[in-house]
């Protein structure tokens, strides 16, 4: 039999490696789905374990739909690639789920019943240019029981917090009842009775929509016993507990209790006034629970309100509007980014607050959450005991250099704050890690901080002008879910910057930036140079320049013509070299990697060949 010619063996090789090519590439986009391989930096298509936990936890089956407009968003391509990455992750958590996830994707066209169903669902859109098209990005959840939760639109901005909001809505899915919250506070919260005007108080607003979110039980402040249904404590101005509540306060962090807690140095809604007998050197109206702050690692003084002259707010003092050192609004740069309680706030109102500090308990760590500026430093209680100018504050304030921390999370391994128990189901320690986010101020949950309220034939309406609420409603949302839920932080992004061309630029920057300063310093010793000759002319009041300043002028526009084409080059030095990277990665994509691969299928083919043309061995 005659032997195929070597090039038709070299083609028909090559033609093979395109079919079993082609092959593999059906095989792993059908057969073989769900095997991943994620070489990203941070791991950011790798779930974090705590969401595997959810997905397969879960009780019930629950159907992801993830709404996107796939024709509308044609003209903001960013949206696109980030479309593409939430359904990557939402199959990512279908897969870990082992079945029990479900994932659609639907693309509600203009005036289509899928439009109308994502509408119905809650979902938001956004307009898409002059055409009036919207652009859906949301996903709608729903279980078996006819339950049902949705995230309306899924911001690119938030994107490191993508996979946490998508485990909340499987874990709300999967458990939805609304979790129990309970609510311990000695200043008047919720509903009660104004002697005043003998009539009927309502609950703040923060108590309001606490109520739509969750169950919320009131406690009694001296209550010494927790119900085991309470997921969540808020507890509000702690002040004279018994060792008995404080004890029950304790055994529910150690049981796995989560707690939110709101102390201050000087709570403005504290109407008991000062306290002679006060022990702590406040005002009176200082929180207290010192032994399990302590005992837990976290500092906290009563006797000190922060004062901050960069954050400071304008009040009205006597019809004058004045800064108001205690008075503080923290603004963005002022909240952690990478925590969700704070994530994507924007500004909060704090008064009279305090300041809290870390013990430095081993296994015990206190992450910052909103902390002040450096134009910062404590101040006497005592001064705001009783009203006065605000402008008086700053008699001796005098700014530290350092920041304080006004809310923080403490997370980690407690101990109990009373090691002998009362017991016999005492717990020396907590069963899980705990978690516990306290907040040094209580009067930033009033009113008149955050908020406004109106009525309207019997309801009541809110409009918040700041993210006080947003805190404390994000803060109990983040403990009352899981430990899996809570040990999601917020993660990398998938656009990432151009390091390389990064670093190229602020080089070139640092020297524009000194060839700048090399032309300023030759400005100013030419312009005093020109005001010596000047005052030593003969001729006072002469118009022209002498001959000397003639020369001296020529000289510095010569020596600027120089600078600035230095400066010219360095630019143009900056542009080639970010070119010429470009090009050396546009050379290695479209040359180096098919020229690899060619030279690979060359390589099999002529072993191929070699192979078939090798003589048969005798026995």
């Amino acid at each position: 039999m005659r032997t195929p010619h070597p090039r038709l063996q070299g083609i028909a090789a090559l033609a093979l490696l395109a079919v079993l090519f082609v092959a593999a590439t059906v095989l792993v986009s059908t057969g073989i789905r769900n095997a991943r391989l994620d070489l990203t930096d941070n791991r950011l298509y790798t779930l974090t374990e705590g969401t595997r936990k959810i997905a397969r936890s879960l009780q019930e089956p629950v159907t992801l739909r993830l709404y996107f407009s796939r024709e509308a968003s044609a003209p903001v391509p960013f949206l696109r690639s980030y479309a593409a990455r939430v359904e990557e992750l939402l199959r990512e958590v279908a897969s870990a789920s082992e079945g029990r996830v479900r994932i659609e994707v639907i693309d509600p066209v203009p005036f289509s019943e899928e439009e109308d169903r994502a509408a119905e669902l809650g979902l938001q859109a956004i307009p898409a240019g002059s055409s009036g098209e919207k652009i859906y990005l949301g996903i709608a959840g729903s279980n078996s029981t006819d339950g049902a939760a949705a995230i309306s639109f899924l911001q690119p901005d938030r994107e490191a917090f993508l996979e946490y909001e998508v485990a909340r809505l499987t874990h709300q899915l999967g458990n939805p009842e609304k979790p129990v919250v309970g609510l311990m506070s000695a200043l008047p919260v919720g509903f009660g009775f104004d002697p005043a005007t003998q009539q009927a108080t309502e609950p703040w607003a923060i108590v309001a929509q606490m109520q739509e979110l969750f169950q919320v039980r009131n406690l009694e402040i001296a209550a010494t016993t927790i119900p085991p249904e309470v997921r969540v404590l808020m507890l509000v101005h702690p002040k004279h507990l018994s060792q008995a509540t404080l004890y029950a306060i304790d055994q529910f962090v150690m049981r796995g209790g989560r707690l939110l807690v709101f102390v201050d140095p000087s709570a403005e809604q504290d109407a008991s006034g000062a306290d002679p007998m006060n022990p702590l050197g406040g005002d009176g109206r200082a929180s207290e629970l010192e032994p399990l702050f302590s005992a837990w690692g976290l500092g906290f003084n009563p006797g000190e309100v922060i004062g901050d002259d960069q954050l400071a707010l304008t009040v009205d003092s006597g019809g004058q509007p004045v800064r108001h050192l205690g008075f503080l609004g923290f603004d963005a740069e002022s909240l952690a980014t990478r925590d969700v309680i704070t994530a994507g706030l924007g500004n909060m109102n704090f008064a009279t607050t305090g300041y809290l500090t870390s013990k430095g308990i081993e296994g015990v760590t206190v992450e910052p959450l909103v902390s002040t500026s450096t134009l910062a430093a404590p101040i006497p209680a005592a001064r705001f005991a009783v009203p006065g100018d605000p402008a008086r504050l700053y008699d001796g304030f005098r700014p530290t250099g350092e920041s304080y921390v006004v809310a923080a999370r403490v997370s980690g391994a407690l101990k109990s704050a009373f090691p002998a128990g009362s017991d016999l189901a005492h717990l020396a320690a907590t069963k899980v890690p705990a978690n516990i986010v306290v907040v040094a101020d209580t009067d930033m949950l009033a009113d008149i901080l955050w908020t406004r309220t109106q009525s309207l034939l019997g309801q009541r309406y809110m409009q918040a002008w700041a993210h006080n609420g947003d805190f404390v409603l994000n803060a109990l949302d983040n403990l009352a879910g899981s430990s899996d839920l809570i040990g999601i932080r917020g993660r990398a992004t998938f656009v990432r910057p151009f390091e390389r061309v990064e670093d190229l630029r602020r080089n070139a920057d640092e020297a524009l930036r000194a060839k700048e300063t090399e032309l300023t310093a030759e400005l100013q010793a030419t312009e005093q140079k020109l005001s010596e000759l000047q005052a030593g002319r003969q001729q006072q009041g002469a118009a022209l320049l002498s001959p000397e300043q003639e020369r001296e002028l020529d000289r510095f526009q010569a020596e600027r013509v120089r600078v600035r084409k230095e400066l010219r080059d360095v630019r143009r030095g900056l542009d080639e070299d970010i070119e010429a990277l470009g090009m050396t990665l546009k050379v290695a994509n479209i040359v180096v990697a098919p020229l690899l691969l060619t030279l690979l299928a060359l390589a099999i083919a002529r072993l191929l060949r070699r192979r078939r043309g090798a003589p048969a061995r005798t026995p």
